[in-house]
């Protein structure tokens, strides 16, 4: 099927210009060309979150081109940044255990929203076609694979308004839906609705979220209080106290507004009436709140992994084995949902039972936006806007 739409010979991009530094600056580059079974998609936005985990791109699939396992779009607003293992620290080089520093030039991103621009080869087998609103995934788990290439780390991401991707990887958006309401619930809502999941937590019981005033943390305190019956309570610095309890969170409790660790683990067993929660989905990237996190949890209760600490890989403190048999606690992760996961997540954001705190910026702000998300002043999501 030949395309309609005029495609550019270059396009704009983000690339990181000074990597171990925040800076970014918008590049000129070629468009590439579809390859057999590929679609060219025309991205118009990017969301910089600041707690989410790392999507990756498997190369043992796509050897030749590093073909992405897995991208989201959408056309009226763009992509989504990771932020636990965040575009930040990619920029910064902080991840300690990715194996080198990020090169220059690197077009960061890892979740594009757009419409297809142009099909490639065979394409048109997958039941797409151009203008299609869609976004891309695969069932079970997806953002695992034993050779990995991360996107905006070994291979170009979604900073740039076109990129190739996967015809055979897409599911589309609800047309009750829009876009900018699509977008995040494309990553940090189908993250943190894995997560709960996985959590095993029962309708009723108690969930605590760590870093709830965040980009996945808001979104989890709506998808667990107001999807799935959940009490939750949320966690972070005062000044996102409203976002978190208008997000269905029933208590709030400043982190820095107790002495220390203890002091926060009898708050959440005041408000527990002193059991404990089922389960804590840690969206911050932070070893400090991983330690807290198991003091919270009752008897049988869930620790999720969600965030990703930078720097040096450290151990979870708390986790003591013997207190662990003797609670019969348990602690799982999640990288990201699969594609069931994200109809259920889309239907959910398309019934109005989740909206996103967002707002838009332009590509030039990026580095803004990173020194913003990096000093902890971020509240929701950004839109980087790729027009």
């Amino acid at each position: 099927m030949a395309s309609t739409v005029e495609i550019p010979k270059q396009h704009k991009a983000c690339v990181y210009d000074k990597p171990g530094t925040a800076s970014t600056k918008v590049e000129m580059i070629d468009t590439p060309e579809p390859g057999p079974g590929e679609v060219l998609i025309n991205l118009y936005a990017s969301i910089p979150p600041a707690m989410e985990p790392m999507l990756t791109y498997c190369a043992r699939q796509y050897p030749l081109r590093g073909l992405p396992l897995r991208l989201w779009y959408y056309d009226e607003l763009g992509t989504i940044l990771p932020s636990s293992a965040s575009q930040a620290g990619l920029n910064h080089s902080q991840w300690k255990s990715l194996p080198y520093p990020t090169s220059p030039g690197q077009i960061g991103g890892h979740e594009g929203v757009g419409t297809i621009a142009k099909l490639g080869p065979g394409a048109e087998l997958a039941g797409v076609k151009v203008g299609d609103r869609v976004v891309a995934c695969l069932e079970g788990y997806d953002g695992v694979c034993f050779n990995q290439a991360v996107s905006g780390y070994y291979t170009p991401g979604t900073f740039q308004q076109y990129v190739l991707g996967p015809a055979n990887y897409v599911t589309p958006i609800p047309e009750s839906l829009s876009s900018a309401e699509a977008a995040p619930m494309l990553c940090a809502g189908l993250t943190t609705y894995a997560a709960l999941k996985r959590s095993n937590a029962k309708a009723g019981q108690w969930v605590i979220v760590s870093g709830a005033g965040g980009g996945l943390g808001h979104i989890a305190c709506q998808l667990g209080a107001r999807g799935m019956g959940l009490r939750v309570i949320g966690i972070d610095a005062a000044s996102k106290q409203e976002l978190v309890l208008s997000s269905g969170a029933e208590h709030f409790i400043d982190l820095f507004a107790h002495a220390d660790g203890a002091a926060l683990t009898a708050e959440v067993l005041r408000l527990t009436d002193g059991l404990g929660a089922a389960a804590v989905i840690v969206c911050t990237a932070n070893n400090k709140a991983y330690a807290q996190a198991m003091g919270f949890l009752r008897f049988g209760g869930t620790l999720v992994c969600v965030g990703m600490p930078e720097g040096e890989l450290t151990p979870i403190a708390t986790a003591y084995p013997n207190t662990m048999c003797a609670k019969m606690l348990s602690i799982t992760s999640v990288a990201v949902g699969n594609q069931r996961e994200a109809r259920e997540v889309l239907d959910f954001a398309a019934r109005g039972v989740v909206k996103t705190h967002l707002r838009v910026e332009k590509m030039e702000r990026l580095t803004s936006v990173f020194e913003e998300m990096a000093e902890g002043k971020l509240m929701g999501r950004v839109v980087l806007d790729l027009s």
